[in-house]
């Protein structure tokens, strides 16, 4: 047993109503990786560790295209849209191999847990040769990104993307060979022995394996039939959903709904989807996706940086999703700025402040995005909880004066000053205890790309 003795922690009184207080000099007892014991207003023992600051659960980051990284900074340069940013991505896909995406997403992986996360949902669709041909090692990418979360400690939910077509009766591309399959079975088929494989090479509670429809654009119809009968009931599912009117036109065209009417149609809305961006619904679709209960991750960096446009988060909220946040293409890892940026779009589309509170942006960026992976996460400071933490500075120049509870207004990254995962501290002001700084693993994995 060990123990982490924090300045101030965010202490649920209330979590199923979200209601929390700020309590000081808290003693977290923990065993095994998870919390057994809270005590509050005393001293640290001889052993503790020191976590000063505000302690917060840790994030969790339900959307991530760890290759994207390769992007930041470098695709600014002139107009476009969602499609040009698009073919720039490809190029970046083109280039990678396993050693090089191992090296890339362990510095990606490790800038997660020194802003905060301890958890991500990978969505991968890298899967083979540039041509289409499988590796000799039939899983080399997945494995390379499980190496990769296991090096910087950060839990991982591996979305295995299932990718078969370029648009709705369109074969892939060139550039998409690598992404595809021969057909939905071939998918299951390959996603079981990916299961087993994770299973027997890394520890469960750290990287397990769940299941990704690309879109309505890259799985046909008949596809869909086949995941809806077949694929495991015990694993999440992911989708890219509405990102671009152009996907609702030609799904509308080609199978006369929406691309959630799509989903509804073959009894894949469920509690266990989580739908990614859901930025262009109709009533209609929210109305399906709020009944069903499904998780909905919005990713607001990255639609506001690709101009995909601003999601109904608030409607879809009060229609029964719940809402995650995700980084997707890492214009930015930042959980606080992914929390304050979905209230802010909220704030430009509806002309009014407080759309979400506080607290329901902390809970998007915890317990919402819980609900989409197969790793666990503390989505609050209790007994039994895991031990995933992180300590934010109350005093920086940007959270100087403000109250914890509103720190999604204030706070960054450069605050986080303590990031524990599993029970061990893993981070101390921005650097990784083990791997060093992120801009220097970044740096150097970088290098390999044009």
């Amino acid at each position: 047993m060990n123990g982490f003795w924090c300045e101030a922690a965010l202490v649920n009184a209330d979590a199923s109503a979200g209601v929390s207080e700020v309590a000081t000099g808290v003693r977290l007892e923990v065993r095994d990786g998870r919390i057994t014991g809270i005590t509050t207003g005393v001293q640290p023992e001889a052993s503790d560790q020191i976590l000063n600051g505000v302690v917060f659960p840790a994030a969790a980051n339900a959307h991530s295209h760890a290759f994207h990284r390769i992007l930041r900074g470098r695709t600014h340069d002139g107009r476009g849209d969602f499609w040009v940013w698009r073919e720039q991505m490809y190029r970046s896909a083109a280039e990678l191999t396993p050693e090089k995406y191992e090296k890339l997403a362990t510095a990606v992986f490790t800038e997660m847990v020194v802003s905060g996360f301890s958890s991500v949902a990978e969505f991968h669709y890298v899967h083979h040769q540039p041509e289409g041909t499988p590796y000799p090692e039939p899983h080399a990418m997945e494995l390379a990104l499980a190496r990769a979360a296991v090096a910087a400690g950060i839990r991982l939910t591996l979305l295995d993307t299932l990718y078969l077509a370029g648009g709705i009766g369109t074969p892939l591309s060139p550039e998409q060979a690598r992404f595809g399959d021969a057909d939905a079975q071939a998918w299951l088929d390959r996603l079981a022995s990916l299961r087993a494989e994770i299973a027997r090479t890394f520890p469960p509670d750290m990287v397990s394996v769940g299941a990704a429809l690309h879109s309505v654009r890259g799985v046909p119809e008949e596809a869909l039939k086949t995941v809806a009968r077949q694929l495991p009931a015990d694993i999440p599912l992911h989708i890219h959903l509405s990102e671009q009117p152009a996907e609702n036109e030609a799904c509308l065209q080609a199978y006369g709904v929406t691309p959630t009417g799509l989903l509804a149609r073959h009894g894949l809305l469920s509690t266990r989807l989580s739908a990614v961006h859901a930025t262009h619904l109709t009533p209609e679709d929210i109305k399906l996706l709020g009944d069903a209960g499904a998780t909905v991750v919005m990713c607001p960096s990255t639609e506001a940086d690709l101009a995909d446009g601003i999601g109904p988060a608030r409607a879809l909220s009060d229609a029964g999703a719940t809402i995650a946040l995700g980084t997707d293409q890492h214009a930015v890892i930042d959980p606080w700025v992914e929390m304050r940026t979905l209230e802010l779009g909220e704030r430009l589309g509806s002309g009014q402040r407080g759309r979400f509170s506080p607290q329901e942006l902390l809970r998007a960026a915890t317990v919402g995005a819980a609900a989409s992976m197969g790793t666990p996460i503390a989505s609050a400071l209790e007994v039994g909880a895991v031990c995933d933490l992180m300590a934010v500075a109350p005093d920086s120049v940007r959270t100087a004066g403000s109250m914890p509870q509103q720190f999604a207004f204030s706070a960054t990254a450069s605050d986080v000053i303590g990031v524990v995962i599993a029970g061990e501290l893993v981070a101390s002001h921005g650097v990784h205890v083990r791997l060093g700084t992120p801009g220097r693993l970044l740096t150097e994995a970088l290098k390999e790309f044009s």
